[in-house]
């Protein structure tokens, strides 16, 4: 397994403080923004091996954070998370995610071993995020 170097972009308190206890005992280092507006300026400080975003959060949106993530840090992988929202459907959401670039989507809620595998997915080399 490769330990990863991960932010999660979440407006959700309880995810972002869930996220971490699923990711840290596997050997990944996670770090956690509020929305993308505050992950952009983390990937200007950072690199991260993968980003795993919310699609709905105020501010700057998964929908908007994804291209920027892919202009910045071309190699970073992007796993999206989402529960759906005022106006749009979770499978529509993960759509556009997917459309956008994200390498692997994750509809909410998830358990632990369901984000595994959507990261597993996000990187071509099985195995390589979770064992």
């Amino acid at each position: 397994m490769k330990e990863l170097s991960v932010l999660v972009v979440d407006d959700d308190d309880k995810l972002r403080d869930l996220l971490p206890l699923m990711l840290e005992p596997v050997g990944h280092t996670v770090t956690c923004a509020r929305d993308g507006a505050e992950a952009v300026r983390m990937l200007d400080r950072q690199n991260f091996d993968l980003v795993i975003t919310d699609i709905m959060m105020p501010e700057m949106d998964g929908i908007e954070l994804i291209p920027k993530i892919r202009t910045r840090q071309p190699a970073t992988r992007i796993v999206a998370v989402s529960g759906g929202g005022k106006f749009f459907t979770t499978t529509i959401c993960l759509q556009i995610a997917k459309t956008l670039g994200a390498h692997a989507v994750v509809m909410k809620p998830f358990n632990r071993d369901q984000l595994l595998a959507g990261i597993n997915l996000a990187f071509p080399n099985p195995g390589l995020a979770s064992s």
